[in-house]
């Protein structure tokens, strides 16, 4: 019983073991401030949103066709899925096909650089109207995601441009007790590479390091604490799996000694006492 309840109480998940923002020192480590936040580069396979606005009408209607009811959802849900029919997928090549433009090269760019990029090569299509600009290009990436495998696994939307790690975890529904934060990994795409980041989610310092953001197409991976199967997380629990224990030790020595030692005893006694009369 003894050894049980050693076990049992080895297997608590402690405050130290689940608590975000700790103060970094022996167990929780400190990360350099190296945070930073860079616009997204669009990649291979990236899917984009245009919207183009002009006064002349045969300029919106020629690049803007059939996607009248796509101009509300884009905003509203950007980074949300969208259909293939109103997209330009960015291809092998990294270049979109955009209509009188042909095969334009977006790959490494950004959002603002493709608009700007776009907005440039339409101009000379439309005559200048005064001071103001002749043409305007909405642009936003759209079926942005991140993945997480291990604990709460599944796909999820990118709200928003800047998602941090923390808002990550929170729209997977966060990490269990039995979900090891010490060790959260990322696999991030860069480029034609794939990097294997590992931190430790429960420092502070973490809002100041290069992994408190979440990219499109990035893999969280949270495993569980090695040898977990079960788990205790309160005191409660603890004193309930004791007081069970001992009750089923103190059960199966009342059955022993009735249906065994007692009988044994009883038998030896017999003999005793037959070897003594004679």
């Amino acid at each position: 019983m003894l050894v049980a309840l050693v076990c049992l109480l080895g297997s608590c998940v402690t405050t130290r073991k689940v608590n975000y923002l700790q103060e970094p020192g022996r167990i929780i480590p400190a990360y350099k401030d190296t945070v930073t936040y860079a616009d997204y580069r669009l990649q291979k396979g990236d899917r984009l949103y245009v919207q183009v606005y002009s006064l002349d009408e045969k300029i919106t209607s020629l690049f803007n066709a059939g996607m009248t009811n796509m101009r509300q959802y884009a905003r509203g849900n950007g980074n949300a899925y969208a259909s293939d029919l109103y997209t330009y997928l960015v291809e092998d090549d990294g270049a979109i096909r955009f209509p009188t433009l042909g095969r334009v090269q977006v790959l490494d760019l950004t959002v603002r650089e493709v608009k700007h990029l776009l907005e440039s090569q339409l101009a000379g299509m439309v005559v200048q109207t005064g001071d103001m600009p002749n043409i305007s290009v909405e642009v936003h990436v759209v079926q942005r995601s991140f993945s997480i495998i291990g604990l709460n696994p599944g796909r999820n939307a990118l709200s928003k441009e800047k998602v941090t790690i923390y808002e990550a975890l929170a729209m997977a529904g966060d990490i269990n007790d039995f979900g090891d934060r010490s060790r959260i990994k990322i696999i991030r795409e860069i480029g034609d590479s794939t990097v294997v980041k590992s931190f430790d989610v429960r420092s502070k310092d973490i809002i100041n390091s290069e992994f408190y953001y979440v990219e499109p197409n990035d893999v969280i991976y949270i495993r569980k604490f090695p040898g977990y199967s079960f788990g205790i997380n309160s005191a409660s629990a603890v004193v309930s799996i004791t007081a069970t224990t001992i009750s089923f030790g103190v059960f199966i020595y009342t059955l022993v000694d009735r249906f065994i030692i007692r009988p044994i005893n009883k038998s030896q006694s017999s003999s005793s006492q037959k070897g003594g009369a004679q």
